[in-house]
């Protein structure tokens, strides 16, 4: 698949994306020749068994980690060839982060962490912005934990200071990398229900790593990868059908 640079509706994209690590004969190539999109205003899960390229893929796409060919975009700029300072600017203002092991700053509170961004930026929150957190922590149930450290606060309420601080500053592209593999089923679907409200009211484009059929199955299309290549493009599944699918491609391989 082509993707033209002119492609509108495309929060990220990539043409032709290659990784490989090491060298000679220990050569692993984790990319291979990969293009995709990722759509504006869409949840979009990558699957693909353990070794499949998908967190490469991820790190690659949010300016992460640098291809050894291939270009990457984020949204109209192209990201592939920037600078540390540019991309670290660029991540700051248009993207946002929901790590699997949560990523907090244990010296901070739960209020410190979500205003991270805003303090690395060297600015404070407008009005809009501010009630938009508001809104955040109140939806999240964070309130009453505002004050606390994350070893105060349990894996779940860790894991909403996470998406509050990486919606908090209303990001086109939030990238999520197992947000769910350290949480409870009950914490799990609500930080699911979070993300895809985030796509589905504010349409903001998520791109979320899982190797979860359930996770995955919130999303609004599926990618599935192997090998370092995309094999699958599809549209909403059931947990079934994501679950049929993975089956079939771990026979095949």
């Amino acid at each position: 698949m082509q993707i033209s640079s002119s492609d509108l509706g495309l929060a990220a994209r990539v043409q032709q994306l290659t990784k490989s690590y090491g060298q000679g004969d220990g050569t692993v190539r984790a990319l291979d020749a990969v293009s995709v999109g990722i759509r504006r205003g869409e949840f979009t899960a990558i699957m693909g068994p353990s070794g499949s390229g998908k967190s490469t893929l991820m790190h690659v796409m949010a300016g992460l980690d640098a291809p050894t060919s291939g270009i990457a975009w984020i949204g109209d700029t192209q990201i592939t060839g920037l600078s540390d300072l540019e991309l670290t600017v660029l991540r700051r203002r248009r993207v946002g982060f929901v790590f699997q092991a949560f990523n907090l700053v244990p010296t901070l509170d739960a209020r410190a962490n979500i205003m991270l961004p805003f303090d690395l930026d060297g600015r404070r929150p407008s009005a809009l912005e501010r009630a938009r957190i508001d809104g955040l922590i109140d939806t999240l149930g964070l309130g009453p934990r505002l004050n606390h450290r994350p070893h105060e606060l349990s894996g779940g309420q860790q894991q909403r200071v996470a998406i509050a601080r990486a919606l908090g500053t209303a990001p086109d592209l939030v990238f999520a990398d197992e947000p769910t593999g350290n949480l409870d089923s009950r914490s799990g679907r609500e930080v699911l229900a979070l993300l895809k409200a985030a796509s589905r009211d504010h349409g903001q484009s998520i791109a979320m790593v899982t190797h979860d059929p359930v996770a995955a199955s919130f999303a609004d299309r599926v990618l599935f990868l192997g090998d370092g290549r995309l094999v699958a493009d599809k549209p909403r599944q059931s947990p079934e059908e994501i679950s049929a699918h993975m089956l079939q491609a771990e026979v095949a391989a």
